[in-house]
């Protein structure tokens, strides 16, 4: 064999590695490092530019695992820009999700949600099956960050699907232990008890031995519900295992004994929770775990009340009251430690325009949101320019009678067939959503007129779609104004969105399911009827 087919089989058996190093779960950071390590050698030494940044970039992740947060993260950047200007897609999409991590550690859960939803709209078909169901986990994740667990619930849902189908029952448990745990941080109890009956059902049918951050998950839940015995068992048996071997970090530990000692107060045995509380501050004060001392302070003073004395529940309230206010301090920190990691890097800077496109979409549907087109509307407007807002008729049927889950699929698939419609017919027109069950749809160069007639056959199709497995007996169906600029132009934009919004009301009072229009002083409508 010569150098060259060498160097080839070298390239192969190294971008294996590779992907077996990054479609994985890593419980311990400090061992998958050193692993790490190995391979970005041999990447440097084969000389391959994409290999040496993708093991960089695994290197860097395991590195911010680890603590090592400022120059991980500006390693992460560098890769992502790197990734960015070479086409390098899938190695973008993986910088993304890296990125999303440093920001969420930063405490920056927008900034976190841009860096997700990039990730996913990288993804194409030579994704993993592993890349395609965690990318739009974490996507989930990062929304429900943001407290937007009702826009979270169809990505985690799609991800379900999506791990059924291509069984992935690893990732399947994992997505739906993050799923129950946003519902239950969310306050949402009934659902996440919903969420976890789905993972335990699926670990007994496959087999499958929930891991101690998972059994911590169910554990919380069920004391939140009341089922403080169900809770102290969960957590003793989380507890059992992670000292058998599951090791993830010595600090997650101290959260496993604080909700037992949160059962162990519901059921009134108070000392055993002292107990386990006073375990969990020593630990706290051994690895300087400030955050998990916040919730000790609250859960002292919890205890404390339960026993009646309450002049020590007060003191220790006080003691929460100020780590709280410490921690906030060092968060702040630490997001400008972030900061300045990113804009030390050429990425961070030339990466402020994908930032701006990002928060210039509706992150439910994706279709442009009001902040863009009070952006770009006002440079379209003149003579030829058609505008026009379609609504969905009875749509609050949809969400009472079915679900709001149910209703935020039904949003997604209508802006589907809006975008969809226009595209075919109208070259540079662009939808967006204006909020709640609401659209503008922009049609450059187009007459009323002729507007009219592709709205009608937007609205024809919308109809027609099969809804039936999604809404049962009831139908979906939108409502359509149309304004345009022409001779006797209107009076800026607002005008001209009065004017199509006008027309949508006429549509809702002539019996919905229409298009209303005006190509001069006299309305027309087009529709059933």
């Amino acid at each position: 064999m010569d150098r060259v087919d060498g160097c080839a089989v070298e390239a192969g058996t190294l971008a294996a590695a590779l992907l077996t190093a990054e479609d994985q779960f890593v419980t311990d950071a400090v061992a998958e490092l050193a692993v790490a390590v190995d391979l970005e050698h041999r990447a440097a030494a084969l000389g391959d530019e994409v290999l040496l940044r993708r093991a960089r970039l695994h290197r860097a992740g395991m590195s911010l695992r680890t603590g090592a947060f400022t120059g991980a993260a500006r390693e992460i950047y560098d890769v992502q820009h790197w990734a960015a200007l070479h086409g390098e897609r899938l190695l973008e999409a993986r910088a993304h999700g890296l990125c999303a991590l440093v920001q969420r550690l930063a405490g920056d859960a927008a900034a976190s949600l841009e860096h997700s939803l990039s990730a996913v709209e990288l993804l194409d078909d030579t994704a993993t099956e592993f890349m395609q169901i965690w990318f739009h986990t974490r996507l989930a994740d990062a929304l429900a960050d943001t407290g937007a667990i009702d826009a979270a619930r169809p990505r985690y849902r799609q991800a379900e699907e999506m791990a059924r189908r291509t069984h992935q029952w690893e990732l399947l448990s994992v997505l739906l232990n993050n799923w129950a745990h946003y519902e239950y941080e969310a306050g949402d109890v009934t659902r996440a008890l919903e969420v976890i009956g789905r993972m335990t059902a699926h670990a007994a049918a496959h087999g499958l031995e929930l891991d101690p951050p998972t059994l911590h998950t169910v554990g919380e839940i069920q004391a939140a519900n009341g089922d403080y015995a169900d809770a102290a068992q969960t957590m003793l048996t989380c507890i059992a295992r992670y000292q058998a071997g599951h090791v993830e970090a010595l600090g997650d530990l101290v959260y496993y004994r604080l909700t037992l000692a949160r059962a162990l107060r519901g059921l009134g045995d108070t000392g055993r929770a002292q107990e386990n509380l006073d375990a969990c501050r020593e630990l706290c004060a051994e690895l300087e775990l400030h955050s998990i001392l916040i919730e000790i302070h609250e859960e002292q003073a919890d205890l404390y009340a339960a026993r009646g004395d309450h002049a020590s529940a007060y003191t220790e309230l006080k003691a929460f009251i100020a780590a709280r206010e410490s921690l906030r301090s060092r968060e702040r920190e630490s997001q400008a430690q972030a900061r300045q990691a990113m804009f030390e890097t050429t990425e961070a800077r030339e990466q402020a325009e994908r930032f701006r496109e990002q928060a210039r979409r509706d992150p439910l549907t994706g279709l442009r949101n009001r902040r863009f087109v009070d952006e770009e509307l006002p440079g379209l407007l003149g003579p030829g320019l058609s505008v026009a807002i379609a609504d969905i008729d009875h749509f609050k049927q949809v969400n009472d009678r079915l679900s709001h889950e149910v209703g935020d699929r039904v949003l997604v698939q209508v802006a589907k067939l809006l975008e969809v419609g226009l595209a075919a017919a109208v070259p540079g027109g662009f939808v967006a959503r204006l909020g709640g069950e609401e659209f503008l749809l922009v049609l450059p160069a187009t007459p009323v007129a002729v507007a009219a007639g592709v709205l009608d056959g937007i609205r024809e199709t919308i109809g027609a779609h099969s809804w039936q497995d999604l809404t049962g007996a009831l139908p979906v169906t939108v409502s359509i104004g149309v304004a345009g600029s022409g001779a006797d132009p209107l009076t800026g934009q607002s005008g001209l969105l009065a004017a199509a919004d006008a027309h949508l009301y006429a549509a809702k009072r002539e019996g919905r399911n229409r298009v209303v229009a005006a190509p001069a002083r006299e309305m027309t409508s087009v529709g059933p009827g």
